[in-house]
């Protein structure tokens, strides 16, 4: 007998006195079955967890952009009150200070710039 025939009726695939019928039998439809039916169930339950972790990360996203909202907001007002000169020198001191930080922060203004100037040349 070859090797995938073997295969074949080690898994259940066996024809039936050689003629070459399949011999599936109802049992083995009904496992396939029920092990259909837990999978799908597996896969709904990890949907169900990826999609908690979703919910949880982007309510940590959302809280966190609050908090850095009402900052910039904090730094605007107390802006709108200062000399430009003065605003020049603070914003000089703080990206000698902190470099990391200020790289990122002029990457995010200089998108959302590009966003609003390339406004409907989509």
């Amino acid at each position: 007998m070859s090797q995938s025939r073997e295969d074949a009726l080690n898994y259940g695939y066996g024809t039936a006195g050689g003629s070459g019928e399949s011999s599936y039998s109802s049992t083995s439809s009904s496992a396939g079955s029920s092990s259909d039916s837990s999978l799908a169930s597996q896969t709904r339950e990890q949907a169900q967890h990826l999609g908690q972790k979703v919910a949880t990360a982007a309510t940590q996203a959302k809280e966190y952009i609050s908090e850095k909202a009402t900052v910039v907001g904090e730094k605007i007002k107390d802006l709108q009150n200062t000399d430009i000169r003065e605003v020049a020198e603070n914003a000089k001191s703080y990206a000698r200070q902190n470099p990391g930080q200020a790289l990122l922060i002029s990457a995010a203004a200089g998108f959302l710039l590009g966003l609003l100037f390339r406004g409907g040349r989509r």
